[in-house]
């Protein structure tokens, strides 16, 4: 009788187990890489003085708690651009936020000089029933226009 000889695994299949290896490796690089982009980039807006001023005007808001119950929170993300130059910046983006009775949108475009923002825009937009609350007309009860956007 022969004896056989038994390669070990890695003899027997390494011609296919190199590229598999090398290609998951990658993919897993790349899934990493652009998740730890996408969390960078909503940790740049979070902790911005614009997300920050709007989500305190959105959830102090008694119009916008009315129409979506509270607790409300941010839902996804945000969509837009914050650009720094020097000490000026421009800000112009939205956030998701949804609450128990729907959800919603709130919007938001500022610049800031000498440290100071101003905001062209801050309101939120109700999906349910299509309306528009000003956040920045404290004198408006809240409320501003309510075309279809």
């Amino acid at each position: 009788m022969e004896d056989q000889i038994h390669q070990s695994w890695w003899k027997r299949n390494w011609k296919w187990a190199v590229p598999v290896g090398g290609c998951l490796t990658i993919i897993v690089l790349c899934i990493a890489l652009a998740g730890s982009i996408v969390f960078g980039v909503s940790k740049m807006f979070s902790g911005s003085e614009p997300y920050a001023t709007a989500l305190e005007k959105t959830l102090s808001n008694e119009q916008v708690m009315e129409l979506l119950g509270e607790p409300i929170e941010t839902d996804g993300l945000m969509q837009g651009s914050i650009n720094y130059k020097n000490d000026d910046a421009e800000a112009d983006f939205s956030i998701p936020i949804k609450g128990p009775k729907g959800n919603g949108k709130i919007y938001v475009v500022g610049t800031k000089h000498n440290d100071v923002w101003s905001y062209s825009e801050m309101e939120v937009r109700i999906y349910k029933n299509n309306e528009i609350i000003n956040l920045l007309d404290e004198n408006m009860d809240g409320f501003e226009d309510t075309t279809n956007f």
